[in-house]
């Protein structure tokens, strides 16, 4: 189901967290039913914690500056696959349109079919997240999280959120689904952060 894993060549043991594996292929691991939604019907709401709560369209969207970014990815089922390859809208550029308020300290995703995952401000806001189109230079596939799905590499992969259609910014961190349901708060990789204490 999950491809070949394999050890990691001396050169890439540094960048496989512990307790993990590497596969070749990329796994779908999905909680509920995979959504159908074309690009043109996206939707993504900003609110709570905001001065001014916006809406943007798909074409708001592709309006703002694009980037590309390579990163690892380490799935809390202990699989990592190296180097993949993502193209979107870096967090910083998305939060340009943004003017969070004073007390805001997290932000709670929420997706289409229910999913919810959280995030502080501080991991969330990092330069190398990314509201993520595309996969290796495609159309970012429905059941990997298209039209558009959240990247958050430094974190578990549970918290790169598939089918985006919120940010909802609190004043306190509010728990997503996993996360009430047993995962760890934050989900460092490097330190294990797999189940809450």
């Amino acid at each position: 189901m999950f491809g070949r894993f394999f050890t990691p060549k001396n050169q890439d043991t540094e960048r496989v967290p512990p307790g993990q594996v590497l596969t070749e292929k990329f796994p779908v691991l999905t909680y509920g039913p995979t959504p159908s939604l074309r690009p043109e019907e996206v939707r993504l709401e900003i609110y709570g914690q905001v001065e001014e709560p916006k809406t943007l369209s798909w074409a708001d969207l592709q309006n703002l500056p694009q980037s590309h970014l390579t990163a690892d990815f380490h799935c809390v089922t202990r699989w990592s696959k190296l180097d993949v390859q993502w193209g979107g809208i870096r967090i910083p550029d998305l939060m340009q349109q943004v003017r969070l308020k004073p007390q805001a300290r997290a932000v709670l995703v929420h997706c289409y079919g229910g999913y919810t995952t959280n995030l502080t401000l501080d991991d969330f806001l990092r330069e190398q997240n990314l509201l993520a189109h595309t996969l290796f230079g495609q159309p970012l596939p429905r059941d990997h999280g298209g039209p558009l799905r959240l990247v958050v590499p430094h974190l578990y992969a549970w918290k790169s959120a598939k089918w985006v259609r919120g940010l909802q910014f609190l004043d306190r961190e509010e728990l997503g689904f996993w996360e009430v349901n047993g995962y760890h708060r934050r989900g460092d990789p490097w330190k294990e952060e797999r189940f809450s204490d």
